[in-house]
């Protein structure tokens, strides 16, 4: 976003020798500036210099108020993506037994989010995260290891019939979808604040490319749980051999676009983004069969196998949304 003060200055130069730039008297005169007022100056990594009037002082945190009322859950996730501090409840009467109980289930989906305080017509909900101890690629490839895992564990659930292990796929969603939530945080909260970017190594306009690829990340979780919920629906019957090596290796395949997807995100390997996208002709090929091997089975089972395997199939095309996210890394100078 442009600021509408932004205007072009001309550098100056004192007899001794020192650059100066005048500051527009109306931003002075906004934070209070005075003659002798000191300010910080720092230099970012493409060569900007922020002046910031406020660097002695300790940020306020930011409070949002909210109602007891219906979608609750839904305005206190919003208020955390915003990156609100204190997120405080208040009602005019008694805040029921089931209201309570959905706050503190939102609170446990929300990374670094508790609750301080409590009354009978007040809940007052705090986030004790610091922000710059999370950076996003990390955040991203903890999200990414754990919906791997799903996809690796989802697959064994088929061809085994095992139905507790596709119901411990379907639980550690709840854990991506946590993640999701806090790398959204920490993006919304690396663009309205420029030291924190320059600290995390992560520039604005990265953020963008950063929250789709979250998207996508979360989105192979999602698709894992779809294919997991038929593997339910299987009721432990196993897949027979052919179909089951073919499975194995549509998942391979699969497994190893997703994974060359977010390495070359992370890296800015272009040259391995490319491959991901290369290896459709494999890929639809494997599933030709597997569709043309799920017809040995029963017909009461055909349904939930086919529609694991489509589920598996739009994991490979988010490895491709991924895979065209990749932009090189820029030189070192």
């Amino acid at each position: 976003m442009v600021n509408p003060l932004s205007e072009v200055r001309k550098v100056q130069r004192t007899p001794s020798g020192t650059f100066f730039v005048c500051i527009p008297k109306d931003w002075a005169e906004r934070y209070g500036l005075k003659r002798g007022s000191a300010v910080a100056v720092s230099e970012t990594s493409d060569g900007k210099l922020l002046i910031d009037p406020k660097h002695s002082a300790v940020p306020s945190p930011r409070v949002a108020t909210l109602k007891p009322v219906p979608y609750l859950s839904r305005e206190i996730t919003g208020k955390y993506l915003l990156g609100f501090d204190i997120i405080r409840v208040e009602g005019n009467e008694r805040i029921s037994f089931e209201m309570r109980e959905d706050v503190k289930k939102t609170v446990s989906r929300l990374v670094g989010l508790e609750i301080v305080e409590e009354d009978h017509s007040k809940i007052v909900l705090q986030c004790l995260l610091e922000p710059s101890s999370f950076p996003p690629d990390k955040i991203l490839r903890r999200g990414y290891s754990i919906a791997a895992a799903m996809h690796h564990d989802v697959v064994n659930a088929l061809v085994n019939g095992d139905v507790s292990l596709a119901k411990s796929v379907i639980a550690r969603d709840e854990e991506v979808n946590r993640l999701y939530f806090l790398l959204i945080r920490i993006l919304r909260t690396i663009i309205q604040n420029p030291s924190l970017s320059e600290k995390l190594g992560v520039q604005p306009i990265e953020c963008l490319d950063y929250r789709l690829a979250a998207s996508l990340v979360e989105n192979i979780g999602d698709e894992c749980v779809r294919a997991a919920c038929k593997a339910v629906a299987l009721k432990g019957a196993k897949l027979a051999d052919d179909l089951g090596k073919t499975l194995v290796d549509f998942h391979a395949a699969c497994f190893e676009a997703h994974e060359n997807a977010l390495n070359a995100f992370l890296t800015g390997d272009v040259t391995l983004a490319v491959t991901v996208g290369a290896m459709r002709g494999k890929i639809t090929k494997i599933f030709d069969i597997l569709e043309k091997n799920a017809k040995v089975q029963s017909q009461d089972l055909i349904p939930h196998i086919l529609a694991a395997a489509a589920s598996l199939m739009q994991i490979y095309e988010h490895s491709v949304d991924l895979a065209d996210l990749v932009m090189p890394k820029k030189l070192s100078s």
